[in-house]
C-alpha cells in the first residue's frame, strides 16, 4: 500500500466537527421543528434516554385534521397573545406530541431526558413531570414563570444551550 505522505498529526486536524451528544439531540430537535404546522412557532422536541432516541414531536394539529396552515390560526383570529389560553388552539405542543407518540408506541419515557428548540409552557411542564421526565434541554427561552417554577420545584433539571 503506498504511503500519503501525511503524519497523523495533520490527518487528526483535518477531522470534522463531531457534535457533543447535547447538540447532536439539539440539531434533531431543530430539524423536527420544520414539519411545524403551526402558524406562530415552529417547534420541535425530542426524547432520549441512555443516549437513545425514544419518541419525537412537533407542534401541530392532532393526526386527521385539518393543519392550521390550512384553515388559519385560530389564536390569531380571536388575538390572543403568546403564553396565554393554551385551551384555545387546535395544535398540540411539540413535547406533548413526543410523550404522547411514546405512550401509543408503548415506550416509557420514565428517567428520560427533553429536548426541546423552546422551553416548555405550563401545560407541558405538567407533563414532562408526571412522564418521569427528568432532563430538559431548550435552545431558547419561553417566557412561562410558573412552569419555570413547578419543573424546579419537581426537581426536573433545566439548562438551555
Amino acid at each position: 500500500m503506498a504511503k500519503t505522505g501525511r503524519s497523523k498529526p495533520e490527518v487528526a486536524r483535518r477531522k470534522k466537527h463531531r457534535p457533543e451528544w447535547d447538540e447532536y439531540f439539539m440539531a434533531i430537535a431543530d430539524l423536527i421543528s420544520k414539519r411545524s404546522t403551526c402558524l406562530r412557532r415552529s417547534v420541535g422536541a425530542v426524547i432520549v434516554k441512555d443516549r437513545r432516541l425514544l419518541a419525537t414531536g412537533y407542534n401541530g394539529a392532532p393526526s386527521g385534521l385539518h393543519h392550521c396552515l390550512d384553515v388559519g390560526c385560530l389564536r390569531e383570529q380571536l388575538g390572543v397573545p403568546s403564553g396565554e389560553r393554551h385551551e384555545l388552539c387546535r395544535g398540540l405542543h411539540a413535547e406533548q406530541n413526543a410523550i404522547i407518540q411514546a405512550a401509543l408506541h408503548g415506550v416509557s419515557v420514565n428517567g428520560s431526558s427533553l429536548y426541546c428548540t423552546n422551553h416548555p409552557c405550563i401545560i407541558c411542564a405538567k407533563m414532562i413531570i408526571n412522564a418521569g421526565i427528568v432532563t430538559v434541554v431548550v435552545k431558547a427561552d419561553y417566557k412561562d414563570k410558573l412552569a419555570t417554577d413547578i419543573l424546579k420545584e419537581a426537581g426536573v433539571k433545566v439548562s438551555q444551550l
